[in-house]
């Protein structure tokens, strides 16, 4: 067996592209090895979704117990307007696989998906999502998703939502009453299906126990335009009954909402396991499904918000929960999980951070992954029969041969004293004092920075930058009262913190002040941007990669969609929507900006670099955008990521007058 993973790292490793870029752009731009992996349900094989090519992706099913037969690719993807997104088993023999497509012009761009089923021997390629009918009156974006992977007692079949569309034909309107989101039963390998759950109008969410039976449903209604409310009502059933019954309501945004939000059913149990707000922060509660409601806490933290529920197996059991305070920890429930999760630690030390990624239908194999701040990751396999560990593969074998930088949990005061959680990064090697140096504020707003590898911090550490990442006020983990109204409508509290940090820097004398930067992502570009308008002259150069950068104009993006009340609502309206958007504040960032933004993207559309650009030259300010043509948002294109790290370190020293290094 170590053979054969041996085999499968170094065929990752020389498929990386070469570019005439810095030894280290190319390395830490190189997309990760392993996208995706899963085992199947006798744990004897292994599907990876690998990069191809410089945006290309392949799935490939691996062998684990037999040497002799050889890697099969059952899909590959160009990447251009189209990618596979996941690949899972559905039996031993067969794979669902889901791929996201994008269609249209830059300025009208439509995005769907599409599930599509296929033989592990890369045989029988099907499309396993409902066609759509040439009478069809609006377009059938949702492809559907596997909500029970358990669909029905012999374990053939799999439950997957569907989104019907309303057909016409001359003269009458066939089948008005099909709209919405439903719920089939559905084989992979012959494609019958039988409905389960009739379509909805109003449905965005089922959620089953995992055996084949959908126990919860999420209904969201909408105003008189259209446009989804801010409240979702979840209904329930009994365990022997098809009536819906009243759960919870849930109102507010993702990352504000109040009420019991339900994630998972446990059969055996019969309750609802979800998230709800206790004393400001996210905690988890299980709730009766038996008509009583009785609700229980199960899990709370007095420092930061439950993250999210661990699950495991093909029926995806409720085994845990996670959180975060400096590093992402896991409660289990399970107690055989939880003296494992021991013994791995001890095991392996050097890597405390540890996920359970799959597993074989009966438990007796764990796929998991393994890593720390230095160390990218590894994929293993835990045998519980034999106690066996084995390796299968590195999340990131171009850099197995270089020195990573530690990563430190620390904080540091903002300007009304408030303590700001944060990590800092320094270069191997290099004494903590007159560096180059970047803060970086994480995307979202609604998101938080981790203790772990970061392959841009590593990158930017590899070349000699002090690098802080501050949770700014406005970052999720820490309940509602640090989120705030979020970080838009509160920018001045979130960008300040990001701008005391930069202070902080030079106070400590770790960042030499002419050489202090700002590296930001999505809201971090934003942040990026518009730090320079709260404070002209903190920072010396500014790089912001797909960034918001006009809060009305992010509005308006989604303009016809379903959200727009939601977005609308979560920008708010009033003086900081002009204030707090750095392109119509153009004229007071002093230093040069470098901006890179992929044409394809629907999260922050490309006309807001563009935007910025514009104003910046108008203003005779300092400003380059790089433009990626048929990329989304993540730029997932290893020649793509290479030129953006490599020409980033090159403007930084240009335009603070550093050195260039080999």
């Amino acid at each position: 067996m170590t053979r054969r993973y041996l085999m499968l790292t170094a065929m990752l490793a020389v498929t990386l592209p070469v570019h005439a870029a810095t030894d280290a752009a190319t390395r830490f731009g190189a997309r990760e090895a392993v996208q995706q992996i899963s085992l199947s349900p006798d744990g004897k094989r292994i599907v990876v979704l690998v990069p191809d090519a410089k945006r290309g992706t392949r799935a490939i099913v691996y062998t684990l117990d037999d040497d002799t037969k050889p890697p099969v690719t059952v899909l590959a993807s160009a990447g251009d307007k189209e990618q596979i997104d996941y690949c899972q088993w559905s039996s031993n023999d067969r794979l669902i696989c889901g791929a996201s497509f994008t269609k249209g012009r830059v300025r009208d761009m439509v995005g769907f998906d599409r599930l599509v089923t296929v033989g592990a021997d890369g045989k029988g390629l099907k499309v396993l999502s409902a066609a759509p009918s040439t009478d069809a009156l609006d377009i059938m974006q949702d492809g559907g998703r596997i909500i029970d992977w358990q669909g029905d007692a012999s374990g053939s079949a799999v439950l997957m939502t569907r989104q019907f569309v309303p057909e016409a034909s001359t003269g009458t309107n066939l089948n008005v009453s099909d709209k919405g989101l439903g719920v089939e039963r559905v084989d992979p390998a012959t494609l019958r299906r039988a409905r389960v759950e009739r379509p909805r109008e109003t449905a965005r969410e089922y959620i089953t126990d995992g055996r084949g039976k959908v126990r919860i449903m999420g209904l969201r209604p909408t105003d008189g335009d259209g446009y989804s409310a801010a409240k979702i009502n979840y209904m329930y059933r009994k365990v022997d009954s098809n009536d819906w019954l009243p759960l919870s309501a849930v109102s507010g945004d993702s990352q504000t909402s109040s009420g019991f939000d339900p994630y998972a059913v446990d059969p055996t149990l019969n309750v609802a396991y979800g998230l709800d707000v206790q004393d400001g922060r996210t905690a988890l509660f299980k709730v009766a499904l038996d008509g009583s409601l009785k609700r229980e806490l199960v899990f709370a933290r007095p420092d930061v918000d439950v993250a999210g529920l661990v699950r495991i197996g093909r029926q995806r059991r409720v085994v845990g929960v996670s959180y975060v305070t400096d590093r992402r920890e896991t409660h289990f429930f399970d107690p055989e999980l939880k003296t494992l999760r021991v013994a791995l630690a001890k095991a392996i030390p050097q890597r405390p951070l540890i996920q359970f990624i799959d597993s074989s239908a009966d438990e007796s194999k764990l796929l998991l992954w393994t890593g720390s701040d230095v160390d990218p990751g590894e994929y293993m396999l835990f045998d519980k029969k034999t106690r066996h560990l084995d390796s299968v593969l590195r999340a990131r074998p171009s850099l197995d041969r270089m020195t990573l930088a530690p990563v430190k949990a620390i904080t540091f005061p903002a300007a009304d004293g408030t303590s700001i959680p944060a990590y800092l990064t320094l270069p191997p090697g290099k004494p903590a004092t007159n560096l180059p140096a970047i803060v970086m504020p994480h995307g979202g707003p609604g998101d938080r920075d981790e203790w772990g590898f970061d392959w841009i911090v590593q990158f930017f550490a590899a070349r000699g930058y002090a690098v802080l990442q501050p949770n700014y006020r406005g970052s999720t983990g820490y309940g509602e009262g640090w989120f705030k109204q979020n970080g838009f409508k509160s920018w001045r509290t979130a960008i300040g913190d990001v701008n005391d940090g930069g202070r902080w820097l030079v106070k400590q004398g770790i960042a030499a002040p002419n050489t202090l930067a700002i590296v930001g992502w999505s809201y971090g570009g934003y942040a990026a941007l518009q730090s320079a308008v709260l404070d002209p002259s903190l920072f010396k150069a500014i790089v912001a990669i797909a960034p918001v950068t006009d809060l009305d104009t992010l509005r308006h993006e989604h303009d016809n969609y379903t959200d727009f009340a939601l977005v609308d609502a979560f920008i708010g309206k009033g003086p900081h929507v002009a204030q707090g958007s750095p392109a119509r504040n153009a004229a007071r960032i002093a230093a040069p900006v470098l901006m890179f933004h992929g044409d394809l993207d629907q999260n922050v559309g490309i006309g807001e670099s563009r935007m910025m650009a514009s104003r910046l030259r108008g203003a005779g300010k300092s400003v380059e955008l790089v433009e990626f043509k048929g990329l989304a948002h993540q730029l997932d294109d290893s020649e793509a990521r290479t030129l953006m790290l490599d020409r980033s370190d090159t403007f930084l020293r240009e335009k603070m007058g550093m050195p260039p290094l080999p």
